[in-house]
């Protein structure tokens, strides 16, 4: 597992919303908003029903997730982090997960869930395998990301957007 740098800790850590991409039965990409926060090293969602997303995940675990900031560097682009990954899948806890990204996403006042006993949904806890991006300034670890898609087998920049 990658040790996040705090520069990658900082966009997962605000409210920025997060694209979660995971892969469909047929191969396609999957892709859905969701709020993510940290667990130690594992970016962590919560998930009240079982969506696709979840079922796509206990499938296969590869997802990736993008994030873009509200920050532009010197050049006047925007700042983002990418994130390549092997997710898991708990059952319970996401409507308490949930309540706590809410103080981030939506205020520190707020109740969520809104309803009255929430099922106990899913969490999704991402190990990140690399992450790329422009954050901070600079581009985060191109040579991990690299190194993970040389590994495999890609011969692309490893995920790193045009703009990096």
């Amino acid at each position: 597992m990658t040790s996040l740098p705090d520069s990658a800790r900082a966009v997962l850590e605000s409210s920025a919303l997060a694209h979660l991409v995971t892969l469909n039965p047929d191969g396609s990409p999957q892709v859905t908003v969701v709020w993510v926060g940290l667990d130690g090293d594992e970016i962590v969602a919560a998930h009240l029903p079982e969506h696709r997303k979840v079922r796509n995940m206990r499938n296969d675990s590869r997802v990736a997730l993008s994030i873009e900031t509200d920050t532009r560097d010197a050049m006047g682009l925007t700042q983002y982090l990418v994130i390549y990954g092997t997710a898991r899948i708990t059952e319970g806890g996401a409507a308490e997960l949930l309540q706590e990204l809410a103080h981030t996403y939506l205020g520190p006042d707020v109740r969520f869930p809104t309803m009255d006993n929430p099922p106990p949904g899913y969490i999704t806890h991402i190990m990140v395998a690399c992450q790329c991006g422009r954050t901070a300034g600079r581009v985060d670890d191109v040579r991990l990301a690299r190194a993970a898609a040389h590994d495999r087998g890609r011969s692309d920049r490893g995920g790193v957007d045009a703009g990096a």
